[in-house]
């Protein structure tokens, strides 16, 4: 992904054209060379209705795999538009967080004031006339959600997405994702997989402007002895992918697992771009893989949003389980037996 889209001159000269234009129905839109570029015009026919024009998008202009992006000329006074993602569920996953992380910006580009509103659609169904009258009877009894609230919806499923597996061909690190990782990254992790080498914390974030890996720079709390420590390290605000030995006493002898956390704050989610928390849950297994080629074996792994859900207590907890002790059958009293 890369960070920076805005819309090229000939998408705001065929926007200017959509809103002098009272025939002109709607606007595809697509994503390339960095670029929001203009597609087609939509014409409506004479005397035809919001309903009977929608119904013709469909065949030929909706794809089962692309996403899409589709302004819809809907209300009679202003603001007359409507802002259409189409991200279907069978699109690329990359493809996916592209389209959602920068729908924003086309409204924001185009101006927000000629927006009635924004609609997030991942099936054809929705954009018939049918799937808008239904799509209005959910709004009336939603509760209003702001666009902040709506973009950190994708973050989620775009978490849960990498989470289910369905993007390890996309994240897959070489000629498939240009997200290299950097040569002191590369050099931490090998160091920490040396049992008593290096430090005992490799930090690492991602630069969405270059595309790479990056090694956090040690501090003083680089090398924490405890989880509490730990904690403090993780940054409150930014996403982080942190790998610690943690070496602590069990039962009289002492151990130095490899724990991996993978934290992604939302509470400062103003603060950091969402196309930039979108980046981490997607390159979550990559960064794990290269990892492991570096001989770094996670024991461990934890997903929070905040450092601060990272307890000592939680750690050890699932580290070390409890066995639960079985109790044996004991046979029911007969009724009114002693």
């Amino acid at each position: 992904m890369q960070s920076g889209i805005s819309a090229s001159k000939e998408l705001v000269s065929q926007f200017n054209d959509l809103l002098g234009s009272p025939s002109t129905f709607g606007l595809l839109i697509n994503i390339a060379n960095e670029q929001l570029q203009p597609i087609q015009t939509l014409t409506s026919s004479p005397g035809s209705s919001f309903a009977s024009n929608v119904d013709t998008l469909l065949t030929p202009h909706i794809k089962e795999k692309e996403a899409l992006y589709i302004i819809l000329r809907r209300y009679d006074s202003s603001p007359a538009l409507v802002a259409v993602t189409y991200v279907p569920d069978t699109a690329p996953v990359r493809q996916k967080m592209l389209f959602a992380s920068t729908r924003l910006t086309l409204v924001r580009e185009l101006g927000s004031e000629h927006f009635r509103e924004t609609i997030f659609a991942t099936n054809a169904k929705e954009l018939t006339s049918q799937g808008f009258e239904k799509h209005d009877a959910h709004t009336a009894l939603d509760a209003p959600l702001t666009e902040e609230e709506k973009s950190l919806g994708e973050v989620k499923r775009a978490e849960q997405e990498a989470g289910a597996g369905t993007s390890k061909r996309e994240i897959h690190l070489g000629t498939h994702m240009a997200m290299p990782m950097g040569e002191d990254a590369l050099a931490a992790l090998k160091g920490l997989a040396e049992e008593g080498g290096g430090e005992g914390l490799v930090m690492l974030k991602v630069n969405p402007t270059t595309e790479t890996i990056e090694l956090v720079p040690s501090s003083s709390s680089s090398n924490p002895s405890s989880i509490a420590d730990l904690v403090q390290a993780i940054s409150p605000s930014e996403p982080r992918f942190t790998f610690f030995r943690y070496t602590h006493t069990h039962n009289g002898s002492e151990e130095s697992p490899i724990l991996f956390f993978y934290t992604n704050p939302s509470s400062n989610g103003g603060r950091v771009a969402i196309k930039q928390r979108m980046l981490y849950p997607l390159m979550k297994r990559a960064v794990l893989e290269v990892a492991s080629k570096e001989g770094l074996n996670v024991d461990k792994k934890f997903e929070v949003e905040e450092p601060s859900e990272i307890t000592e207590d939680g750690v050890l907890g699932e580290l070390h389980p409890k066995a639960v002790q079985s109790r044996g059958f004991a046979r029911p009293k007969r009724p009114g037996g002693r």
